[in-house]
């Protein structure tokens, strides 16, 4: 029987696994799988050999401090693989901890083909990571089609897939009782992760009352996971403020979200899922001095949003470090609500770059079409 190892880092990874395995099981029903995954893949049957928490470290600082546990984590990784004896090590994002273990199974039996979905952002630091890369990857899936050009320049074998994110979903149709038939909506997306909502739920609380002093007709919506909805509730509750709520639930979310005149979005790829939907927005992003220096000598792109990267312009504007406070952001949401003219050719930007980063059938399908080629 064949056999697929999948190799994750942290639950967005677990999640596009599930989707590219699901697509994966449609069309084999005769192989054996066996993860570093989380609760979707789990759904999906699929044993994990340890909890994934184990490995999930984001920030720089975090994987310095968390060093000697990850590189005993990975030695743990290989050994189980290789035990497992794979056809194929089908690994997605977190290049920090999937890569080293690609490299390490790989130099141990190059008999296991190698495939990498979302490839690292060679093209914001370390280029020179794609020579390293080719000698222990056999193919990597690509988010975007400007990438081909770095794997191609190294022959590494690659294949644009597209993002996740800008897959065609049917329109669902919800009904939330009030919720949407409020006018003026705002929605703000404050991140995910503990550190984010620190430092930016105390600006964009302040954000909100400087809005209603100017100007009272907004509704503003804050979109939470269920992670961090507790938190918000705590933090936003204490200043009572009629003309804001939280939503947690996906579903929900998107039908808000299609309904709001405007977003404020943390940087990150949630900022993609406002493209899709073509509303218009500004960007923020503030972090700690240590990571924040850190990026900046390190990276050389001059913006954080990939609809600015890929236009190697300022589309859709961006509020980092020092600019992202309560008063910038005032200033440049209610800038563009009363210019709709910039409004209308953001919109026209984004939506020509949106169409040229669409898989065409979805980013799961495609890359399981890769993954089955290798089995085969």
């Amino acid at each position: 029987m064949k056999k697929i190892f999948i190799l994750t880092g942290e639950p967005s990874g677990d999640k596009l696994a599930s989707e590219v395995i699901s697509e994966i099981k449609k069309k084999r029903s005769d192989l054996e799988y066996l993860s570093v995954g989380g609760t979707y893949l789990e759904k999906l049957g699929i044993k994990t050999i340890y909890d994934q928490k184990d490995i999930t470290y984001i920030a720089f600082t975090d994987v310095i401090l968390n060093f000697l546990k990850i590189k005993r984590k990975i030695n743990e990784t290989v050994k189980e693989i290789l035990k497992f004896d794979p056809d194929i090590l089908f690994s997605i994002d977190s290049p920090d901890f999937t890569l080293r273990v690609s490299k390490l199974v790989k130099s141990k039996n190059s008999k296991i083909k190698t495939i990498h979905f979302i490839a690292p952002k060679v093209w914001a630091w370390r280029e020179g990571r794609v020579k390293k890369m080719k000698k222990f990857l056999d193919h990597i899936l690509l988010l975007f089609k400007f990438e081909k050009n770095y794997f191609d320049k190294e022959k590494l074998n690659n294949t644009f897939v597209g993002h996740p994110l800008l897959d065609k979903h049917k329109d669902d149709n919800i009904k939330i009782d009030g919720l949407l038939d409020k006018k003026n909506i705002i929605s703000i997306f404050p991140g995910s992760r503990d550190s984010e909502l620190k430092h930016h739920l105390p600006i964009l609380i302040n954000f909100v009352k400087k809005m209603n002093e100017k100007d009272s007709r907004y509704n503003f919506i804050f979109h939470a996971t269920n992670k961090n909805k507790e938190i918000l509730i705590d933090f936003i509750t204490k200043e009572k403020i009629q003309n804001l709520e939280i939503i947690n639930d996906d579903k929900i979310k998107n039908a808000v979200l299609k309904k709001s005149i405007f977003a404020v979005v943390k940087s990150g790829t949630v900022s993609l899922e406002v493209c899709k939907l073509n509303i218009p927005s500004i960007i923020i992003y503030k972090m700690n001095y240590i990571n924040f220096y850190l990026a900046k000598f390190l990276l050389n792109i001059k913006f954080v949003n990939m609809i600015n990267i890929i236009n190697n312009k300022e589309i859709i504007p961006e509020l980092i470090q020092s600019e992202c406070n309560s008063e910038e952001i005032l200033k440049s949401v209610y800038y563009l609500l009363k210019k709709p003219n910039l409004i209308a050719k953001q919109k026209k930007e984004i939506k020509s770059t949106i169409k040229n980063l669409t898989s065409p059938t979805s980013s799961s399908e495609e890359a399981s079409k890769i993954i089955l080629s290798y089995i085969s």
